[in-house]
């Protein structure tokens, strides 16, 4: 997450939990969301398939261990469960498509290091 980012998501975090800024906090999350939303299309078009599964540190401490896939993964699992269990409660679109795609977990991923994210 580049400053930008962690700055708006900050400044999301805080406002949501107030009655009076939650409107703006809205507003910020949808910003946020937005910004992260192009970069993962501007990623699509610029990198090769071999790309998305490079792990170029896989010894490294943190997020440097992982995938691009594995962020995209891990993204838009918190995604889908934030909007569709938490917000309209609902089931997460994920579950309709899990043995379509062979999707051997259900979790956002954190779980996961090393080989397991390849």
């Amino acid at each position: 997450m580049n400053q930008e980012w962690s700055e708006l998501n900050k400044t999301m975090q805080l406002q949501i939990k107030k009655k009076t800024t939650f409107a703006a906090g809205i507003a910020a999350l949808l910003n946020l969301r937005e910004k992260l939303m192009e970069e993962l299309l501007s990623i699509k078009r610029e990198i090769s398939p071999a790309d998305f599964s490079a792990m170029p540190f896989p010894n490294a401490k943190g997020y440097h261990s992982k995938t691009i896939a594995y962020f995209i993964w891990h993204t838009i699992r918190i995604e889908d469960i934030v909007v569709h269990s938490l917000i309209l409660q609902d089931d997460e679109i994920f579950r309709s498509h899990q043995s379509s795609i062979g999707a051997p977990i259900i979790t956002t991923g954190n779980e996961l290091a090393g080989p397991q994210i390849r």
